[in-house]
């Protein structure tokens, strides 16, 4: 084999290599210092360079990456498109130009003053001219036929590559963004939930909520009520994330406001229900517990729009209270019905949400509503013991957590 066919398929290697490495990076500055180091290094080029077209100003090509002489032009030069030297030409025609001897070539300007050969070849992607790469030498047509036929196939790689790192580029701004605004959710719904728990003579109440994501749908609350009375709540909107999240504070708001002049919980819900007919989206609904503590009589009164059972523990054990359901709350106009408890002293009221439930185990089985009474029935039951035991079981919860407890001090 001749010398110049071992060049040539040396030159083909070389070329693969290169376009095997800057196909694998996705940082565009990284990828185009790459290219101009490789492509020099490969070929023995006096002097190369990316240009790109400034999106904000597309009149301009600037030096995004160079290798070799940077006497006149160096990274960050711009040219401008059409009017400024061989490669505003390119940029202009979209066309390739080689200039054997840069001395006779009308478009030219002086980048080194040993440069007699130049090549510059359009970058394109779907069509759209993106920037130019520049190639120099120190001879006289130093650019043989088949280098600039691999230079042309190499800027089609290099086309993709910088096309390939702007989207990753994209994204991952995108991510970031997305990154701080959930952040930013999170901050603020956590600002909503309870700061403290409600001192209450005789009772002691704590809750709890863990969401799944930075943000969830589930939430509790306390409202101070008229004739110092104690509205409890827990709740949990359809779907998960930010829209979950939007539609819960929307909701919050709602009840705070429908809750100080309504006569019990029942109607709490149902004014509820029918201001969040008008405002839900179709298919969303929301399943709320709404307890009143009456702490001078120790009664509880509950009202249930679909929400799980509440349950209570005495000493003889745990019981849900199922007497009083009505349908999620944005479906369809309702009545929702009230169940009145005492609460005998020692004895406390769980309220919780279906992520506690149907939290799943590796093998798909749910910790269920017997796991939940039993943990309950437990003399030393809390809120924290309960969100232990159901992580304990569930090493991934797919759902929101949220639990609250209420409970009235003193022995049976």
């Amino acid at each position: 084999m001749s010398s110049s066919s071992d060049r040539v398929v040396q030159e083909l290697l070389l070329l693969q290599r290169v376009v095997q490495r800057i196909n694998s990076i996705l940082d565009l500055e990284p990828l185009l210092e790459e290219i101009v180091d490789d492509v020099a290094q490969t070929f023995g080029y006096s002097r190369t360079a990316i240009l790109l077209l400034d999106e904000e100003q597309p009149e301009d090509l600037v030096i995004a990456a160079v290798r070799g002489w940077t006497r006149f032009h160096e990274k960050g030069h711009r040219f401008k498109v059409g009017k400024e030297g061989m490669v505003g030409h390119v940029a202009s025609t979209g066309t390739m130009r080689y200039a054997p001897d840069v001395r006779t070539d009308p478009y030219y300007c002086v980048s080194e003053d040993e440069t007699r050969s130049e090549v510059d070849i359009p970058l394109k992607t779907k069509g759209r001219l993106i920037g130019v790469f520049n190639a120099q030498h120190t001879e006289v047509d130093g650019f043989p036929p088949n280098q600039l036929q691999l230079l042309e196939v190499l800027a089609g790689h290099v086309s993709t590559a910088i096309e390939n790192a702007r989207l990753f580029q994209i994204e991952r701004r995108e991510k970031q963004r997305l990154s701080k605004e959930l952040a930013a959710a999170s901050a603020i719904q956590t600002g909503l939930f309870p700061q403290a728990e409600p001192e209450i003579p005789g009772f002691a109440l704590t809750g709890l909520c863990v969401p799944c994501r930075e943000v969830g749908g589930d939430w509790y609350d306390y409202i101070s009520l008229p004739e110092g009375r104690l509205g409890v709540v827990v709740a949990d909107v359809s779907g998960k994330g930010m829209g979950a999240a939007f539609l819960m504070s929307s909701a919050r708001s709602v009840l705070r406001m429908i809750a100080e002049s309504a006569r019990g919980p029942g109607e709490v819900l149902t004014r509820v229900n029918q201001r969040l007919l008008e405002d839900l989206p179709e298919g969303r609904f929301i399943t709320m517990v709404f307890a009143v503590l009456d702490a001078a009589s120790g009664v509880i009164v509950l009202s249930n729009a679909g929400h799980p059972w509440p349950l209570m523990a005495e000493v003889e054990g745990a019981r849900f209270l199922d007497e009083a359901a009505g349908l999620p709350l944005g479906i369809r106009p309702a009545l929702f019905p009230e169940q009145r408890v005492e609460l005998p002293r020692g004895s406390c009221v769980f309220l919780y949400s279906d992520g506690v439930t149907e939290a799943a185990s590796a093998s798909g089985e749910e910790y269920g509503l017997s796991r939940l009474r039993d943990h309950v029935a437990r003399q030393d039951s809390s809120c924290e013991s309960l969100l232990a035991d159901v992580r304990k079981f569930s090493s991934a919860p797919s759902d929101d957590l949220t639990i609250v407890r209420i409970g009235r001090i003193g022995s049976p």
